[in-house]
């Protein structure tokens, strides 16, 4: 579960970790409000942050959220100073907008939360990321000097200006291992004493939140040697949150897939890609070798999808409904490994999904394991148009050669469809064609009736 930047910084704080302070607003009839409470603290200086669960939201840009070609301001955070009447200005015109970055993608999110902050004077900005190094089954913390960029960024250019401590977790951060940390970013004097404190209390957070991720970038050395969190983006664990039920009123659901959040009410682990073939698997492993093996035969999966061990008939017509509601999927691959999970309960889920939900893409099915001989006699006679496969290599080449007919099946549409078109067309051309040459007949005859009714008029 990802969180805004200032409910990490609340949850930070807790932990002893020293941050940027600020008052997040929902309406801009509390802007003033959040000033005053700033002021109140000794603050005379603000800066405006869009809370958005995407980066790179200083250099984006706001558009209008009714006319996304018509830009409201540049970027997404803006330091103002003692400006208040300017930072209100600001604040209006980002707030209820749509704001794009480099990662939102073109469609970019709708700022629905602002944060407004104490603005600081500081020296130098570093970096500091603690997440869990899964190779290695300990946790890494990461640091350098190259702050205020992507750490992806400066891994690509300059790695040698990443500084990387392992920790065990059994034992937890050692203090050299917070030496060696401080000595690698060169801090000396007070500000060394000061963020041996700050890395303390931040792997404490860490743990204590049961993170997956916390990334401090920048952390920034103010003017008087103090360590700080100017920016704050933590990453909660999902299977932790049993020992944290307070965390829940932190998920916005905003800012997540409505698809993905429809699939987790029903225990589905399901999250969207770009791709056109859906994909309802058994577990996570099984799972991401399905995705690869329909790569490796040409196609691309829409999305990873485990209906886990526990799948029942009513689980696996969710899947399908969720699957279906993504407009790019022009097939689906069924594969499940019966284990825990029974194979005759997804045929039938199978069965029930094709009763309730009106399926029109090819579906291919590979069911193996626990009862798998009953769900084959099962799918066999329910009648359905289904594609069966018995190994993952032939499920994968049998889905990319349904994704052909697919497309053979629309471009024979398109060719009678322009067909028909051009018949009409002919067909206009022949009435118009008629229609002139009776014209000209009427005409004639009528020239002719003249020309005799002058001449019989001369005679007379």
């Amino acid at each position: 579960m990802k969180l805004h930047e200032y409910q990490a910084k609340e949850l930070l704080q807790k932990y002893g970790v020293a941050i940027q302070g600020g008052v997040p607003i929902k309406s801009m009839e509390h802007f003033d409000a959040a000033v005053d409470t700033l002021k109140s603290n000794g603050v005379a200086q603000i800066v405006v942050k869009s809370q958005i669960h995407a980066g790179g939201r200083g250099k984006g840009t706001v558009y209008h959220k009714h006319n996304r070609n018509e830009v409201a301001v540049e970027g997404g955070v803006k330091f103002f100073g003692d400006n208040f009447e300017k930072a209100k200005d600001y604040a209006g015109k980002v707030l209820g907008n749509t704001l794009v970055t480099h990662q939102t993608g073109p469609e970019g999110k709708e700022v629905q939360t602002l944060f407004i902050a104490e603005g600081l004077d500081y020296k130098k900005e570093l970096y500091l990321g603690i997440l869990l190094d899964r190779t290695n089954s300990k946790n890494v913390i990461m640091a350098s000097t190259e702050g205020g960029v992507e750490i992806e960024t400066v891994a690509e250019e300059t790695p040698e200006k990443i500084i990387k401590i392992w920790v065990d977790p059994g034992t937890g951060l050692e203090d050299f291992q917070a030496r060696e940390l401080a000595f690698g970013l060169g801090l000396t004097g007070p500000e060394y004493k000061d963020f041996l404190k700050f890395i303390k209390n931040l792997y404490n957070a860490y743990e204590g939140m049961d993170a997956s991720m916390v990334e401090i970038n920048p952390m920034i050395i103010t003017n008087d040697d103090k360590i700080m969190a100017l920016d704050a983006k933590v990453t909660l664990d999902d299977n932790a949150t049993f020992r944290h039920k307070d965390f829940e009123e932190l998920r916005d659901l905003n800012e997540e897939d409505p698809l993905e959040v429809e699939a987790s009410n029903f225990n589905l682990n399901y999250i969207k890609l770009d791709g056109n073939v859906g994909c309802m698997v058994n577990g996570a492993g099984l799972a991401m070798g399905t995705m690869d093996l329909i790569k490796l035969a040409g196609g691309s999966p829409a999305n990873f999808l485990d209906v886990g061990g526990t799948a029942s008939p009513t689980t696996v017509e969710n899947g399908f409904r969720i699957i279906l509601s993504d407009p790019n999927v022009k097939a689906i691959l069924i594969n499940v490994f019966g284990g825990i999970v029974r194979c005759d309960r997804v045929a039938n889920g199978v069965i029930q999904a094709a009763k309730n939900i009106d399926i029109k893409v090819p579906v291919v099915v590979r069911l193996q394991g626990t009862n798998a001989k009953e769900a084959k006699e099962i799918l066999e006679n329910s009648g359905l148009n289904l594609i069966p496969a018995n190994t993952l290599t032939e499920a994968a080449e049998k889905v990319n050669m349904a994704l052909k007919m697919v497309e053979e099946e629309k471009e024979v549409e398109k060719e009678i469809a322009e067909f028909d078109n051009n018949d009409a067309e002919e067909v206009d051309v022949v009435e118009v064609i008629e229609i002139d040459v009776i014209e000209d007949a009427a005409d004639e005859s009528s020239e002719e009736n003249n020309s005799e009714n002058n001449s019989n008029n001369n005679i007379h």
